[in-house]
This record gives structure tokens, C-alpha cells and sequence, in this order.
């Protein structure tokens, strides 16, 4: 994948004068083609449902040559834990896209909740098609290029299932919507993590000029699998990472970026979950045929809490009754370390967990370079009072005061006790996710990480990044 990329500051609004001045100049030339095809589109019909100023750019009245003024992108994350649209409005005011405006929706739950009712799964996306139908002007709907990107959650489901609701989605978009469809398909974890990776760091300004040694790592945490995508540097410029999967080779405005990434499936937060829980059953394991109520207790649970799990084994499957004993932070890490199998044999040092070769953050990768954090790192982190910076040690110390129960710890923090009292894996998560960062991924605990949600007014994660190289298809609109 080859993109150049020169961010520029996006401006949302546009005054009177300028408006005018862009309708002026719309109006005497009626023969400028919106989108840079074979044959020029239309006229652009008079009643529309989008106004004449989505048409229009705010930085400029005359594209880049061969480009067209204005190119909408849609982008449907169809994740573990719910399906999202992004619609994106690009100007070509230079050779590059320039990020003007995103409208996002969300909605739960996602594709992989109807793993045996492929049509049920296609009608989950329509509230989110009809965003991106009242977002995209008429005109324009016809080359606006719309993918459907499916992560770790729908790849669980395994290919014969996952196959069937991607097919199901495929027909919907084609025999319904007038978008042009690129790809209805599974996206793989390295992608994922690359194109989070291009995001952040386009967004942050970070992929322009002499990039290298500037650039943010970005550690994305979802429901079902977690990424880690960063550009070591080394002290001898002659030493390079060990070669294998790992490497990914990019190049952005004729610069070339030698990134670390790897993605780690079955450790997103809700599967860690799962496999947190199920672990202390382990420990019980020899005893549940001599307990007649299947009860075991559990350190990450908050006191007197009670939930049923299945355990699965190769004999059986029984119902297990978890009952929390709220015996606080250092007790729940102590299961929690364990699922990350830091003795599993490496055949590469230096190693992160699960036997995965990674290159030392500490060593590779300096202190005046950023670590964002996102996606479940920011949702659980915001609600109880974090700033969008604190290191990896106050993530430890924010877990203790949630795990301890103290309600005086956050009082004076707004509906933080309600957050914590609605769901009572807080303490574990937020225990698992320092462990990820710490344990895991090996991050000095008085290293800085931020958090965002959006930088620059457009959501952090894949989107953006897998939007960009979308628009790389040089092919026509649907016919």
C-alpha cells in the first residue's frame, strides 16, 4: 500500500463571503466535473437533502488536477461488540486527501451476535446505511466507495459462518444502496493495527517531512483482540528488527516506515475476560465432581457479586456459579498474569507474552516519542476521572481504588460510582488492561501513555487509515 499523506489543519465552518464567493465561481463554471471520471457527471439536481455546501469545499474552489473537489468515503467497522460508520468528506485541494468532516453512528450489537441468521445480520446495518445515505449528497452517492470491514469478532465465528453473513451484507449493498462497493470482507489483525497506526499519526501531524524516530505508537484495544503497531528506532541505524510477520514496510509521502506490529487474538478485553473467569475454574478443576453447588470464588469479582458461566471441558459442560470475593487489585493480577504465558518459549529475544517476538520499548522506542492508547483503554479510564495522560503506574493505582470498593475514592468524581456499580468486571478490566500495558507489552511503569477518543474532531482507530488507502482504487464509479 503506497500513500502520500500531508495533513493540514481542517477548518469546519465557512463564512458568508467565502460561500458566496465558492457558489459565484460554482455557478460560472458548470462544466468543472466533481469527480475526475471518463465523462462528466450530471448536473447537480436542485432539491437535495444534503445543502449545496456539501459539495463544496472550505479551503479551496478548484481542485488538484485530476482530482475532484469533494470525495466522500464510507467506512462500516463491523466489530466484536457493535457495528459503526464512518463517513468521511475529503477535499483534494493538493495531490492528497484532506480530512474536512466525519459523521459516526454506532449501534450493538454486532455481525456476530446472528452467527446463524445471515439476513438478520445484513438488516443490523441498515439504521447505519441510512446515516451514510442522509450524509452523502445524491449527486455523489454514485462514487462514493463504501467497505465493510469485519475484525476479530466475526474471524471467532470461523470462515464457513463468517462467510455466509459477508455474503449476505455483499447482496444487501449491491441490490439496495447506489454506493460503490470495494470490499465486504474479514480484516486481518495486521491491517488492523497498521491502518489504526496511519490514523493517529496522520491526525497528529506525524507523517510529514523527515518522519523518522517521530512518529506515536498506537496499542488498540477492542472486544476481541488487541494491536500494537510502533516504529523502533535503533541507536546504529545499521541494526534492523529480526525479520519475519511482524515487519511491516510502508511507505507515506515517499517516505518509507519499517513498523513493528503485531495483533493478539483472543486478547481484547471481553476475551480476556472470558479466559480470566474461566482460569480460576481451572484452578478448581479437580475439586467441582466433589461440589454439589459448582461454586467457585473469585478474586476480580466484587464481593458477595454472583454470576453463571459455562465451563467447557473435554467430557462436559457445566454451570459454574462465580461468587466475587473483592480481595482487591494485587490478588486479581495475580490470575490475570497468568493468561499472558510469559514462560512460553520465544524463539526470538527480546519477547513481549504468548512467545511473540517484540523489540523493547524501553530500548527502541524513546521517551519523547507519544503512546496512544485507545479504544477500551479510553472508555474505562475517562468515566472515573483520568486525564488524557497518566502513567502506567497511575493505571495500576486507579485499578487499586477500584478494586478496594471505596466509594469515598470517587465521590467527588460525576457518575463515576454509577459507572463502576453498573458493571462489576471494573476492577478486573481495569486490572487486565494495566497488565497489558505492564505485564504484557512490557511498558516502564512511569512511562506516559495518552488516551483520546478523537483527535482533531475524527475518531482514533482503523477507520481513517483503511478509508485513505480505499480511495488509492482508481476505478470508476457504479455504473
Amino acid at each position: 500500500m503506497k500513500t502520500a499523506i500531508q495533513s493540514r489543519k481542517r477548518v469546519l465552518g465557512i463564512s458568508a463571503t467565502v460561500l458566496a464567493f465558492l457558489l459565484l465561481v460554482l455557478f460560472l463554471i458548470p462544466t468543472q466535473p466533481y469527480f475526475y471520471l471518463s465523462q462528466q457527471l450530471s448536473p447537480v439536481p436542485k432539491k437535495l437533502s444534503c445543502t449545496t455546501i456539501d459539495l463544496l469545499s472550505a479551503h479551496c474552489s478548484t481542485p488538484h488536477p485530476g482530482k475532484p473537489l469533494i470525495q466522500y468515503a464510507i467506512m462500516i467497522d463491523a466489530g466484536s461488540s457493535g457495528s459503526r460508520v464512518h463517513v468521511y468528506k475529503f477535499n483534494f485541494c493538493q495531490q492528497e486527501p484532506e480530512l474536512e468532516n466525519e459523521v459516526f453512528h454506532m449501534l450493538e450489537p454486532g455481525l456476530s451476535a446472528y452467527p446463524d441468521d445471515p439476513e438478520r445480520a445484513a438488516d443490523s446495518l441498515e439504521d447505519l446505511l441510512k446515516v451514510a445515505m442522509e450524509t452523502v449528497p445524491e449527486s455523489m452517492q454514485s462514487c462514493t466507495p463504501i467497505a465493510v470491514k469485519a475484525t476479530a469478532g466475526l474471524r471467532l465465528l470461523g470462515v464457513a459462518k463468517s462467510k455466509l453473513i459477508l455474503e449476505a451484507v455483499r447482496q444487501r449493498l449491491e441490490t439496495k444502496y447506489p454506493f460503490r462497493v470495494t470490499e465486504v470482507d474479514t480484516m486481518n489483525g495486521k491491517d488492523e493495527g497498521v491502518y489504526a497506526w496511519i490514523t493517529v499519526n496522520y491526525l497528529l501531524d506525524n507523517l510529514k517531512g523527515s518522519g523518522y524516530g517521530k512518529s506515536a505508537a498506537t496499542f488498540d484495544l477492542g472486544g476481541a483482540s488487541t494491536q500494537i503497531v510502533f516504529e523502533p528506532t535503533f541507536i546504529d541505524r545499521s541494526e534492523a528488527m529480526v525479520p519475519g510477520d511482524h515487519v511491516y514496510q510502508l511507505d507515506y509521502a515517499h517516505q518509507r516506515f519499517d513498523l513493528y506490529q503485531h495483533s493478539y487474538l483472543g486478547f481484547g478485553l471481553n476475551e480476556a475476560r472470558k479466559r480470566i473467569k474461566q482460569s480460576v475454574v481451572e484452578l478448581w478443576q479437580s475439586d467441582l465432581s466433589s461440589l454439589s453447588n459448582h461454586n467457585v470464588y473469585h478474586p476480580c469479582l466484587p464481593e458477595n457479586h454472583t454470576e453463571t458461566i459455562k465451563y467447557t471441558t473435554e467430557d462436559s459442560t457445566r454451570q459454574i456459579d462465580l461468587i466475587g470475593t473483592g480481595a482487591g487489585h494485587a490478588a486479581c493480577r495475580g490470575v490475570i498474569e497468568k493468561i499472558f504465558n510469559k514462560e512460553t518459549v520465544c524463539p526470538f529475544n527480546p519477547c513481549a507474552f504468548n512467545g511473540i517476538y517484540q523489540p523493547s520499548l524501553k530500548d527502541t522506542f524513546l521517551h519523547d516519542r507519544d503512546l496512544y492508547v485507545f479504544s477500551y483503554f479510553y472508555d474505562l479510564t475517562q468515566p472515573l476521572g483520568m486525564p488524557l495522560e497518566f502513567s502506567v503506574r497511575e493505571l495500576g493505582e486507579l485499578s487499586e481504588r477500584v478494586c478496594r470498593g471505596d466509594p469515598e475514592a470517587f465521590r467527588h468524581i460525576p457518575n463515576a460510582l454509577q459507572a463502576i456499580k453498573q458493571n462489576p468486571d471494573y476492577c478486573l478490566d481495569l486490572t487486565y488492561t494495566h497488565a497489558l500495558l505492564r505485564i504484557g507489552y512490557e511498558i516502564p511503569p512511569d512511562r506516559t501513555v495518552r488516551t483520546a477518543k478523537k483527535i482533531r474532531d475524527a475518531e482514533t482507530g482503523w477507520c481513517l487509515g483503511a478509508s485513505i488507502a480505499m480511495m488509492n482504487d482508481n476505478k470508476l464509479c457504479r455504473k
